[in-house]
C-alpha cells in the first residue's frame, strides 16, 4: 500500500531523515524511537507538509512533491501529534467538513457511536474539550475521509488508560476494514497490542523491523533501541 525508499529530509544543514526504508500493507505497522529520532518528520514528508528527496507512494502512485491536500485526496488521513482542533469550529463542525456522504463507511453516525464522548460534546468548541476528547475528534476526522491509509503520530500521549484502551479496540478494527494503519508511538504497549509489526527508528533511520512480539517480550531489545524496557522507570 504504502512505501517510502530511500527517503531523506534536511532542515537547513541538518540531516534529518537520512534513507529511511518503510512498506505498510493492510497489517497495521507501528514506529517507535526515541525523541528526536524524525518520527514526525517522517509523518510530514509522508503528507507533503515537509519536502524530502527519495520515493513515497501509494498503491504504486507516486506522491513525493504532490500538495498536502492531493495527497489526503489520493487516500492518506493524518492524525497529527498535539491534535490540532479548531477553536472556531464545534465538534460536529469539524465533522461535517470532511463527511463524505451518507453511503461511505465511516459517516458522522458511525463516529458517534464509536465514541459516544463526542455525541454529548458536538456543539462544544474544539479547544473546550478535554485533551481525550480532542483526540477522539482529531481521529473521528480522519476517519470521516474513509482513508485508505491512516497516519496517526503519537494518539495515545497524555490519554488516561482506559481511553488508550478503548483507542486500542478501535485501532484494531481497520485493519479488518481493510484500512491500512501506520502508527507512531512512545507507548511500547500501545504500540505492540495494535500492530503485529514494529519499526524502530534511530537517527532519521529505520534501526530494525521487529515483530510487535518479539520487542514487547524482550528488554534487552527495549533497552537497546529505546533505552528504557516497557514497565521499567
Amino acid at each position: 500500500m504504502l512505501v517510502v525508499r530511500d527517503l531523506h529530509v534536511h532542515f537547513g544543514q541538518a540531516h534529518i531523515l537520512q534513507g529511511v526504508d518503510l512498506a505498510v500493507d493492510r497489517a497495521p505497522v507501528a514506529i517507535v524511537g526515541r525523541n528526536g529520532m524524525g518520527k514526525t518528520t517522517l509523518c510530514g514528508a509522508i503528507m507533503g507538509l515537509v519536502a524530502g528527496r527519495g520515493e513515497i507512494s501509494l498503491d504504486g502512485a507516486r506522491l513525493i512533491g504532490r500538495a498536502p491536500n492531493r495527497i489526503a485526496r489520493a487516500g492518506i488521513a493524518l492524525v497529527p501529534q498535539g491534535r490540532r482542533t479548531f477553536p472556531s469550529l464545534t465538534v460536529d463542525e469539524h465533522l461535517r467538513l470532511v463527511e463524505q456522504g451518507p453511503r461511505a463507511r465511516w459517516t458522522r453516525a458511525r463516529a458517534y457511536e464509536t465514541f459516544p464522548r463526542l455525541a454529548e460534546r458536538r456543539r462544544n468548541g474544539g479547544t473546550q474539550l478535554s485533551g481525550g476528547e480532542q483526540q477522539m475528534l482529531a481521529i473521528a476526522r480522519a476517519l470521516l475521509m474513509n482513508p485508505r491509509l491512516v497516519i496517526m503520530d503519537e494518539p495515545s500521549e497524555g490519554l488516561a488508560p482506559v481511553i488508550v484502551d478503548h483507542l486500542a479496540e478501535v485501532l484494531r478494527g481497520l485493519a479488518q476494514e481493510g484500512i491500512g494503519l501506520l502508527l507512531v508511538e512512545q507507548n511500547l504497549r500501545m504500540a505492540t497490542a495494535v500492530c503485529d509489526t514494529v519499526a524502530v527508528m534511530a537517527t532519521g533511520r529505520i534501526a530494525a523491523t521487529l515483530r510487535a512480539a518479539e520487542l514487547a517480550g524482550n528488554e534487552d531489545l527495549q533497552r537497546r533501541y529505546l533505552g528504557v524496557a516497557a514497565g521499567k522507570h
